[in-house]
């Protein structure tokens, strides 16, 4: 016969083991309650871009994948004039910790929804400073050296063209993407000053940058005109340059990500923007403890977060002694030794 004390001891064990379900949350539940939670905000083109959007996405599946972060997103619509509510929306979440929003689009409507919500931390990727605006203390604007990049996509252009007459073409015609135009010209005339350079915009609006009929056309100008390589600068636009690059046989340069797959043989190369990097490491300095907001984070070419694609699928367009002189120009930049101001826009 068992000792009463063994049967109070299995009661007392059955009845912690039910806590977690009716009584106290175990652990792994709190821990799960206390998770961030992340709102992301689309730019003009959305999800499927294969560019921009894509690239902080993927950033978030990776804090997912690594951390067990959850997350929300909230595509726009047209022109992304609901931009200013997507973000309120998300701020009005009580379950979300950190909003993003993706693209320079955002920089006024995000600054002041992060002074409405001060118990929440916003990130705006290619943030633009307001004159006389200060940056709330919960907001951290995150930027690249995309002129510093397109010097180098430049560089290549005019290392490699055989027409000597090379094209741009920008999304929205705005100073952040003239930065990426002026940065190829300087590039291209860097290494060959013969070079001639055409440049054209799809629009003085945000739609511009989910236009690709409107790439396309562009593209097809350019290279009826001798061009043979286009640096496209134009988000979910610059589809349709790569198509027009497969169509006309002749090359591409892509930017944010690489862009190989799109038309594998056309893409020269791809100026990158490590935005998935770039929003990993954001929320890991939310979860840390060690978010800074009230500034602008740049990440450059030191550390590659802005940097351009050599690898197995475009040595052979490149060349190995192009590619050794872009690397040195690359390091040039990076020491000082060659001056690239990312703050002007004129050449």
């Amino acid at each position: 016969m068992k000792h009463p004390f063994f049967y109070l001891f299995i009661f007392l064990l059955l009845l912690s083991g039910c806590s977690g379900q009716n009584g106290e949350k175990t652990g792994k539940e709190q821990s799960q309650d206390r998770a961030l939670q992340v709102g992301l905000v689309f730019d003009v083109g959305g999800r499927g871009d294969k560019s921009f959007n894509d690239s902080a996405y993927n950033g978030l599946e990776m804090a997912k994948k690594k951390h067990g972060t959850a997350f929300l997103f909230i595509e726009p619509q047209g022109e992304g004039a609901d931009r200013e509510a997507a973000l309120r929306q998300m701020a009005s979440d009580p379950n979300v910790g950190l909003i993003i929003g993706v693209g320079m689009l955002f920089s006024e409507e995000i600054t002041a929804i992060a002074s409405e919500f001060p118990d929440k931390k916003f990130v705006c990727i290619d943030y633009i400073t307001q004159p006389g605006v200060p940056i709330p203390s919960n907001l951290q604007g995150m930027a690249f050296e995309e002129k510093k990049g397109s010097f180098l996509a430049g560089a290549l252009a005019g290392l490699v063209t055989r027409t000597k007459t090379v094209g741009f073409i920008g999304g929205m015609e705005s100073g952040i993407i003239k930065k990426f135009e002026t940065g190829f010209i300087d590039g291209v005339h860097f290494v060959n000053p013969d070079v001639k350079v055409i440049s054209g915009y799809i629009g003085m609006t945000g739609s511009a940058f989910a236009n690709p009929a409107k790439g396309k056309e562009l593209a097809l100008g350019q290279y009826g005109r001798g061009v043979d390589i286009i640096y496209q600068a134009a988000g979910a636009s610059g589809l349709g340059v790569i198509e027009a690059a497969r169509e006309s046989r002749k090359l591409v340069i892509c930017t944010d990500r690489d862009q190989e797959s799109a038309a594998p043989g056309f893409v020269l190369s791809s100026m990158t923007k490590a935005v998935d990097r770039a929003v990993l490491k954001t929320v890991e300095t939310v979860l840390d403890g060690s978010f800074k907001g009230g500034s602008v984070s740049v990440y450059g070419l030191g550390d590659r977060y802005t940097d351009y694609v050599y690898n197995n699928n475009n040595a052979s367009l490149i060349g190995s002694k192009n590619h050794e002189q872009v690397e040195a120009i690359r390091k040039k930049i990076v020491t000082g030794e060659i001056v690239v101001n990312e703050t002007a826009v004129g050449q």
